[in-house]
């Protein structure tokens, strides 16, 4: 019997449509093509590279050729997937490490970044509490002012009053003689 050889990527065949067929006329790169097919056999119609192999049978030379690939397939596989899963798990490290360094940096800046907004808080409130104090300040400057004026007129009229008595006194006096 023969052996299950799975066609890799380099063995699958591909179809070819009419579009893809050679030109009527032989191309060279067609006739490098024979040439070299002409030349694996010599005279007597027998590969160059079957020669050494005697009587065996095609059926027999395909099945070691077969087997030897096959041989040769699991043997590369089996390394490169070993190969292929260190590589990985190096790979795999790598990136957790670069992750944790990331995740580090990523605590850093949000911490950097809530101070910052803490800092931003306090001076906005500080200047809400500043522009409030503003406010006040401005309305207690204003009252003043406002107080100022009204003991300006105060003292104003309080010198009329006193002037008013004394022009009162002054009158009664004079009304008192008078009217002795």
């Amino acid at each position: 019997m023969s052996t299950y050889y799975p066609r890799t990527k380099d063995l699958t065949r591909t179809r070819k449509s009419v579009t893809d067929s050679p030109p009527s006329s032989p191309s060279p790169t067609d006739k490098n093509y024979r040439h070299e097919r002409l030349s694996r056999y010599d005279s007597s119609g027998e590969s160059v590279t079957d020669k050494p192999l005697g009587r065996t049978s095609s059926y027999t030379r395909r099945e070691t050729r077969l087997t030897a690939l096959n041989r040769q397939e699991q043997d590369s596989t089996t390394k490169d997937y070993k190969k292929m899963y260190a590589e990985a798990l190096h790979e795999n490290e790598k990136l957790k490490s670069r992750l944790q360094d990331s995740k580090q940096e990523l605590v850093k800046i949000r911490s950097q970044l809530e101070k910052v907004t803490q800092r931003h808080d306090r001076i906005s409130e500080r200047s809400t509490v500043l522009e409030s104090e503003k406010r006040e300040k401005q309305a207690l400057e204003k009252r003043v002012s406002n107080m100022e004026d009204e003991l300006k007129i105060l003292t104003e009229l309080k010198s009329d009053n006193q002037r008013l008595k004394d022009e009162n006194g002054a009158l009664i006096r004079v009304i008192s003689k008078l009217s002795k």
